[in-house]
């Protein structure tokens, strides 16, 4: 098939490229020309494991381009496929702006029958607006092309976003009718061979279900950091209660972690999104306030775990920093714990040694002003002369630390862990003052 996919960040490149590794040709078009002229050349803007090598293969068979071009990629497209940016906006809703911007510029152009599918996260009407905005410039130029839009959420976890495209759990599509429903199943045919994955409904549904995702699963992990909390005041091991409550089918394991909050581009942003649509309908999402509430204030955890070790004297002190990125696998740092956390610690006085496998050229460009703040591409490097050592960020090469070389290195014995990997015996045997989210604190 043929299809244009507007938008080449995140979403559109992993989308464009999945679609086009399977044999169809895919135009994908940004108005950025750098990002442009450098997808060309096989250079990816994002960290995202597998997609470089499965870029410059279909670059190489001829299956997928780049442009600037908005014509270009309309005259080419049987499908377009939205899966441009919506920021949000201060009151907490999405900006549909760009999207809304691609669909003016899909009815000035648009010459034959075309199937327009949002991809990116949107609220619940937003397809019904991009039809309108379509036809509207449609009747401006007083041209009668049939068309249609429909719904097609991404579930795309940073890390992991091609694995998740190429071997998707379910494709969500909201149709307004048969036609689109049969060139939907043609499109995706490649990632339905070995069960039934498409569900299809109604776009007001299909827009619905995406942020319901993304709110049901940062509710879980809101709800688990709030237990956490309870925990550690109580005596308790957040860990033998994630193993008590995840043996229950109906819980399961999954997203029942304790840690220092959630962050990224989509948790935070479609949990706010999800709670001003309520609020525009008339209704209090309690709920959806309460998980931002808690993650908020979740992510200040790691600092007042310091502050208090040190006894709010931080001025002068060097905390080494091992985990930026929001979530291993990805260099983003988009509303990261680490960020709250060293914004924190270098307004205390403190300075900061960060190290992480891909996100430090990210954090770089927010920090980098700072004389306090150093990047170090070793770990170790960067835990050297540190007063404390705090784990943001589960990067499998933090798992199993050397105790021993930590030891012989940091000015004073201190580990903060955010994420509850390593084993408190092991660092109080190393003479490690050793604290952790939910769980009780050991003395060296």
């Amino acid at each position: 098939m043929r299809i244009s996919v507007i938008g080449s960040g995140y979403v559109g490149l992993v989308s464009g490229t999945g679609l086009a590794e399977v044999g169809h040709h895919v135009v994908c078009m940004d108005i950025d020309a750098d990002r442009v002229t450098k997808l060309r050349r096989g250079q990816t803007p994002i960290y995202e494991p597998g997609l470089d090598d499965m870029l410059a293969s279909n670059i190489e068979r001829g299956h997928q381009t780049f442009t600037t071009s908005m014509e270009d990629a309309i005259n080419h497209a049987e499908v377009m496929m939205i899966a441009v940016g919506t920021p949000p906006s201060e009151d907490g809703s999405a900006d549909l702006g760009h999207v809304l911007a691609v669909a003016s510029s899909i009815g000035k152009l648009l010459t034959r029958s075309l199937l327009v599918i949002v991809k990116s996260t949107v609220p619940v009407g937003t397809c019904v607006c991009v039809r309108n905005e379509i036809q509207a410039q449609l009747d401006v130029r007083g041209e009668d092309v049939s068309f249609s839009v429909a719904s097609n959420p991404e579930f795309l976890a940073e890390g992991a976003a091609l694995k998740n495209f190429m071997k998707p759990d379910r494709i969500v599509c909201g149709v307004e009718n048969e036609n689109s429903e049969s060139i939907l199943r043609e499109m995706y045919s490649p990632f339905n061979r070995n069960h039934e994955k498409m569900l299809f409904m109604d776009v007001y549904s299909s827009e619905l279900t995406k942020y319901s995702a993304n709110a049901m699963l940062a509710t879980k992990i809101s709800l688990m950091n709030e237990l956490a909390n309870i925990a550690e005041r109580v005596g308790a091991d957040i860990e033998k209660v994630r193993e008590g409550i995840g043996s229950d089918p109906r819980i399961g394991y999954s997203f029942i972690y304790a840690g220092p909050g959630y962050g990224g581009s989509c948790f935070p942003k479609d949990v706010r999104a999800l709670a001003h649509t309520a609020k525009e309908h008339g209704f209090d999402a309690q709920v959806l306030t309460a998980v931002e509430d808690v993650n908020n204030r979740q992510k200040t955890r790691l600092f007042e775990i310091l502050n208090d070790q040190f006894e709010g004297e931080l001025a002068g002190l060097s905390i080494a920093v091992w985990g930026l990125a929001f979530k291993p696998n990805t260099d983003d740092m988009r509303e990261a714990p680490s960020r709250v956390l060293i914004e924190a610690l270098l307004a205390a006085g403190a300075s900061v040694r960060a190290h992480d496998p891909e996100a430090m050229e990210v954090a770089q460009r927010i920090f980098g002003d700072s004389e306090n703040f150093s990047t170090h591409t070793d770990l170790y490097d960067a835990a050297k002369g540190a007063d404390a050592l705090v784990l943001v960020t589960e990067w499998k090469q933090y798992w199993v630390p050397d105790f021993e070389q930590l030891a012989g290195s940091m000015q004073q014995k201190v580990l903060v862990d955010g994420r509850n990997i390593w084993s408190p015996n092991a660092a109080q045997s190393h003479g490690f003052t050793y604290h952790a989210i939910g769980r009780q604190s050991v003395c060296a």
